[in-house]
């Protein structure tokens, strides 16, 4: 019988460190500059990477928490590829194996819907509210 703790272990510690390396690499170097509400516009949209709509801000955020969300269910099938294959037939890894998998393509299939909803929301045009009418 193999003992897979340190393996488990060994996969967790590479996870996390991948999730912390991930995510610290995509922190501007910026953040160390404070905005005083006296700077002028142009300052606050070079800060936010061009962005001076807050939708466009938000949709920027969304979309990479989504990226994020799609690079860990990608992670999870690689987990249930490895816990499938180094099951040795039994079916009780082979089953654990199998529902990782499914979930993380259902997880796939959610992040991308919500992928096209917020994109598709954000950039919806804004109305007046007021009704077009045509003089005669």
């Amino acid at each position: 019988m193999i003992n897979r703790k340190p393996l488990k272990k060994a996969i967790i510690a590479t996870a996390i460190m991948a999730v912390a390396l991930t995510v610290f690499s995509f922190a501007p170097v910026s953040f160390a500059q404070l905005i005083s509400p006296n700077d002028a516009p142009s300052l606050v949209q070079s800060q936010t990477g061009g962005e001076g709509d807050i939708k466009e801000l938000a949709k920027t955020i969304l979309n990479f928490v989504l990226t994020f969300l799609g690079f860990i269910a990608v992670a999870f099938i690689i987990y249930g590829g490895f816990l499938y294959v180094g099951s040795g037939g039994n079916d009780e890894n082979t089953g654990k194996a199998k529902k990782i998998i499914i979930n993380a393509i259902i997880g796939i299939i959610i992040i991308f819907a919500s992928y096209a909803i917020v994109n598709t929301v954000l950039r919806a045009p804004q109305g007046s509210g007021a009704a077009v009418t045509t003089s005669q």
